[in-house]
């Protein structure tokens, strides 16, 4: 049973596709089948049920999956871990942020920690926050750059360096614009265009208004940002954006409430043996939290 051949499973099992997994391995797809059926050989098990178009893994599939994933995990974190003695900063390092991160705090840092690591291959992914966190909770990424959950796992090493207060916004041509104050409560009579009902952004809103004993009516989810910004500016409700997001095409409602605040910043599994480009970037990270503190 080698890595590539396990490698080569989880690609399709998370994938749900042969042609996905080659894309994601860069590889040819039936570079890919042959993989998939060199280790359905040697356990002599079929891996996949495939009718028409749809993969489903079978029993031997569903068994094989934490199993392949723990034996990858074991074997990546034994690489870095001789990796790590020659004391050089170099190789891949798989790092995730959210597309708001990403775009209106990570790109300085990026530039800096690429100028002085040249031989590091950074593998950036942009994923949902909540995507991004089970990945590195599975040993799948190294590090991710996101919105920090409310209640982190104990297994996850999680730091905020940044807090984003998120604003309530209107168009300026909403009838809540025309308020010189306004109660919480006062959002319940409106539509919301929020964050996906699973995002730790909604979850933040929800639970601020639950506290009030209030409720959120929520019309349409996205979980873009920059989409949600849109579809408030053009009127279809009131939404929370962080001050990176606010121009003149929206209006700040004056709530009496406290400011309802997310933490972004890092996090990275406990048990594992982080590379040295992963200490690197941790570096830069910290550097960034202690001058936002000062």
């Amino acid at each position: 049973m080698d890595t590539q051949s396990l490698r080569a499973f989880l690609a399709v099992a998370e994938q749900g596709s042969f042609s996905l997994a080659a894309e994601q391995l860069h590889l040819t797809q039936p570079a890919v089948s042959k993989r998939v059926a060199v280790l359905e050989s040697q356990i002599g098990a079929r891996l996949f049920d495939r009718i028409g178009r749809h993969i489903g893994l079978t029993e031997a599939g569903h068994t094989l999956l934490p199993r392949a994933r723990q034996i990858l995990v074991m074997f990546d974190d034994t690489q870095r871990a001789l990796a790590n003695l020659h004391g050089e900063i170099g190789g891949s390092l798989s790092l995730a942020t959210s597309h708001h991160v990403g775009l209106h705090r990570l790109p300085p840092l990026l530039k800096a920690f690429t100028r002085d690591h040249p031989a590091v291959r950074l593998d950036l992914r942009f994923l949902d926050s909540e995507q991004a966190y089970q990945e590195v909770l599975d040993g799948g990424l190294e590090l991710a750059v996101v919105t920090l959950a409310p209640s982190p796992s104990q297994e996850l090493v999680t730091v905020p360096v940044w807090v984003d207060q998120l604003y309530f916004v209107c168009s300026r041509e909403h009838p809540l614009a025309a308020c010189e104050e306004l109660p919480l409560s006062a959002l319940s009579d409106f539509n919301a265009v929020l964050p996906g009902e699973l995002t730790f952004t909604r979850g933040i809103v929800t639970e601020t208004f639950a506290q009030e004993g209030l409720r959120v009516h929520v019309s349409i989810s996205t979980n873009y940002l920059e989409t949600l910004k849109m579809m408030v500016g053009i009127g279809l409700g009131w939404s929370v954006l962080p001050e990176t997001l606010i121009d003149d095409e929206l209006y700040c409602l004056p709530i009496r409430h406290r400011p309802i605040e997310r933490p972004l910043g890092y996090l990275y599994h406990r048990g594992r043996t982080l590379s040295n480009a992963a200490r690197a970037m941790l570096e830069v990270l910290e550097q960034t939290r202690r001058e936002q503190a000062d």
